[in-house]
């Protein structure tokens, strides 16, 4: 056996020690779980559950810290720059992956500054109007788009994210023109169209359903490929006669490029376990989300895949950022 083979053997077995033991030891301090967007959106309440079974897990305690603005950007951006050493984590959606496309001059790329952790859930989004608008359905408010192009609007929690794509896939595919209103969260966007300031907006199942129930906006069509199972009776956009459409948010977790493997595996064996349990899917069910498992290495690959399917979207549709 040569002498660099033995050095490279005893490093090897070092390392591996050493993974073995940092897998076990962490964490040992608090964990911070950095939400890039507006308090009361989905992103923000799965953070907070999923914190509070990691903390009961893992015992140190898991906080999570809303860093809204700039499409994400800003809370990102101080992930992007904080240590690799597991104790700040992305709390992501599909906003990520749409803006590596949409946003040209961001100061952190998903491939080049982090690592996948593990996916959490997804939800169908659901089309949604102010009751008094004067469309009920979806053909009639594609009716009503194309009479008076540019009179109706619709709401989104930002540029580039899952509700603005959304909206701008249906105009594109409805051949309809609508007025984005971006706003800086879901919160403020769900609020003005409760109020009647705006006229539609594309929204998180698990968020909107109560609001419809309650009679404050209508149902116009949900986003799926079938129909959601809690609103059952609402018809979604292919189903209400605009072929190829579907949209839906997904969320995630991870951490700066150069997080050890043992930190990454640890945590996603936590996440997993979690987002496995029979009452976690019956619960997030009954909301309207679907749990999601992979390991590290396949999520990694479903973000460059996503990456890959919005960057045809936003390309074919000429979409741009505002």
């Amino acid at each position: 056996m040569s002498r660099a083979f033995r050095s490279w053997l005893a490093a090897f077995a070092l390392s591996t020690l050493a993974g073995g033991s940092l897998a076990q030891t962490y964490p040992t301090r608090p964990v911070k779980i950095i939400v890039p967007f507006a308090t009361g959106g989905p992103a923000d309440n799965y953070a907070r559950i999923l914190a509070q079974r990691l903390q009961d897990t893992m015992g140190q305690p898991f906080v999570v810290e809303d860093r809204p603005g700039a499409g994400s950007l800003i809370g990102t951006d101080l992930v992007a720059k904080s240590a690799a050493d597991g104790y700040t984590l992305l709390l992501m959606s599909n906003t990520h992956t749409v803006n590596e496309t949409l946003v040209a001059n961001k100061p952190f790329s998903l491939a080049r500054d982090f690592i996948g952790i593990a996916p959490i859930n997804y939800s169908d989004l659901v089309l949604v109007a102010y009751p008094a608008l004067k469309a009920s359905t979806l053909q009639e408010v594609i009716s009503l788009a194309r009479a008076q192009p540019g009179k109706l609007n619709y709401a989104s929690s930002g540029t580039g994210t899952p509700y603005h794509m959304a909206g701008e896939l249906f105009k594109s595919l409805a051949g309809v023109y609508l007025v984005h209103i971006p706003y800086r969260g879901s919160s403020g966007a769900r609020t003005d169209l409760i109020g009647g300031q705006v006229d539609l907006m594309f929204d998180a199942v698990t968020t909107m359903t109560d609001q419809i129930k309650a009679g404050k906006v209508k149902a116009i069509a949900t986003t799926g490929r079938q129909r959601s199972d809690v609103l059952s009776d609402v018809p979604t956009v292919q189903e209400a006669g605009v072929p190829n459409y579907e949209a839906t948010i997904w969320l995630g977790l991870m951490a700066p490029k150069g997080t050890p493997k043992a930190i990454v595996d640890r945590l996603n064996e936590a996440v997993s376990k979690f987002t496995s349990q029979a009452e976690v899917r019956q619960q997030w069910g009954r909301q309207g989300a679907t749990p999601m498992v992979m390991t590290p290495a396949v999520f990694d690959k479903y973000i460059q895949d996503d990456i890959a399917k919005w960057a045809r979207v936003i390309k074919s549709a000429n979409i741009k950022a505002e």
